[in-house]
């Protein structure tokens, strides 16, 4: 299967995700706690798949033995962390901003941090230049999302903070997804690499949220009523990590950016239409802005893809 229809299914999973643990941390209204039940819920999702994925098992002992022989840093295990933190931010910011705002300002920081991350060669598949090609694709993104958000930059419609974290969290999801890559490297598991992550990213929010606690900063809110699928976002999760986690490898992270544009912008721009977050409406700024993104795609992107296929 085509690896950018696949990266663009992971893109239309970040914005089912998004929109699931956002409804869950308006139900709780408490979105530490929102992360952390869609971390451990995924946690437990993954444990069950590996019961029956021997190579689960497998992927594990060899990430073992790369730590043992140095071949990898020990920090880059914790990249789970990471995506407990986009998760906070997410689960926070959607119910202000709306999915698809927050989607595309995530996808800002994304681009810009891409472009230094595969300069580096941080996923482990080697380095990639910075071309004019693709600097022009992360700025007509960056412009995107200026436009995007456009008929909202006032004190009423918009928080600029919630919109500054949002791009911050594409940053943090943009190194997770090249920490990922190289643990898949040495895993050879993709589900490995999300067992990983479920089992840092949960202990890491477990650790917040009790240290909340403690300082009664956060409170513990019993599940309430509401649709069955805000309780999905883990599951969705897995399968996130698992895909990009596999994909990241071969296309680089700026290229798996872009092409996830195209499905996590088309899917957050659906969502919002038919089971919109409350108070957010669809603009022709926030779909002008969608094009804009798509163009991005096809000048950075349809290269590095072609590339990939061969």
């Amino acid at each position: 299967m085509r690896l950018d229809f696949l990266a663009a299914f992971a893109g239309v999973l970040i914005a089912v995700q998004s929109r699931v643990n956002g409804e869950l941390s308006h139900r709780l209204n408490n979105g530490l706690e929102a992360a952390l039940f869609s971390f451990s819920s995924g946690l437990i999702a993954i444990f069950l798949i590996s019961l029956f994925i021997p190579g689960i098992k497998l992927g594990a002992s060899k990430i073992r033995q790369a730590l043992k022989q140095g071949q990898i840093p020990a920090w880059r295990l914790f990249a789970g962390a990471l995506g407990a933190t986009f998760v906070a931010v997410q689960t926070n910011a959607v119910p202000i901003l709306g999915v698809a705002i927050f989607s595309v300002a995530s996808i800002a920081g994304q681009a810009g941090a891409s472009l230094l991350i595969d300069r580096i060669g941080l996923t482990g598949g080697g380095k990639k230049a910075i071309t004019w090609r693709r600097i022009s694709a992360a700025g007509l993104t960056i412009i995107a999302v200026l436009i995007s958000v456009w008929d909202r930059i006032d004190a009423h419609n918009l928080s600029i903070l919630a919109l500054v974290l949002a791009c911050l969290a594409g940053v943090i999801v943009g190194i997770q997804r090249a920490l990922n890559g190289q643990i898949n490297e040495f895993s050879q598991q993709s589900f490995t690499t999300s067992l990983l992550n479920f089992v840092t990213g949960t202990a890491f929010l477990l650790i917040l949220f009790i240290g909340g606690l403690v300082i009664h900063k956060t409170h513990f809110t019993p599940l309430g009523n509401g649709p069955w699928w805000m309780y999905l976002g883990g599951v969705v999760g897995v399968l996130y990590v698992a895909f990009s986690s596999t994909i990241v490898q071969h296309l680089g992270v700026l290229t798996f950016t872009l092409f996830t544009v195209g499905g996590q912008l088309i899917g957050s721009l659906i969502i919002d239409l038919v089971i919109p977050t409350h108070g957010v409406t669809v603009s022709w700024y926030l779909v002008s802005g969608i094009v804009l993104t798509y163009i991005g795609v096809i000048v950075g992107g349809s290269n590095q893809s072609r590339r990939a296929r061969k």
